[in-house]
């Protein structure tokens, strides 16, 4: 609850002094009114508050999301060249491997034969 206002302070100054009964009365609703109208500014004022930070936090996570979404493009935009230098690798191993078969085969029976065994 908000604290009391100055018109709350004034309404119990005026009931010590003799004021007739229905001013008394108006004057107390009157400061009622000022009361909950003070703590209903003091809520909207927290609400924008709420409303501000909640906007703040909104723009960091946009913030977040495109600077992540910039780092996902940079990485998928690696894999795609590691995978393709992988491929490339392995056609070049594929092609040596090969030549080596084709040497082996042809020079590889005399060793094996020979005591390579």
């Amino acid at each position: 609850m908000a604290a009391k206002g100055w018109w709350t302070i004034f309404v119990s100054v005026v009931s010590f002094m003799s004021v007739p009964g229905p001013i008394e009365a108006a004057l107390k609703r009157l400061a009622s009114a000022l009361d909950h109208l003070d703590a209903a500014a003091e809520r909207s004022a927290g609400a924008r508050a709420a409303r501000a930070d909640a906007a703040e936090e909104y723009a960091i996570m946009r913030d977040d999301r495109s600077r992540l979404a910039l780092e996902l493009d940079g990485a998928l935009a690696r894999l795609g060249r590691l995978e393709r230098a992988s491929d490339e690798a392995i056609r070049r191993i594929d092609r040596a491997s090969e030549a080596i078969q084709v040497a082996l085969g042809e020079d590889g029976d005399d060793a094996i034969e020979t005591g390579g065994g």
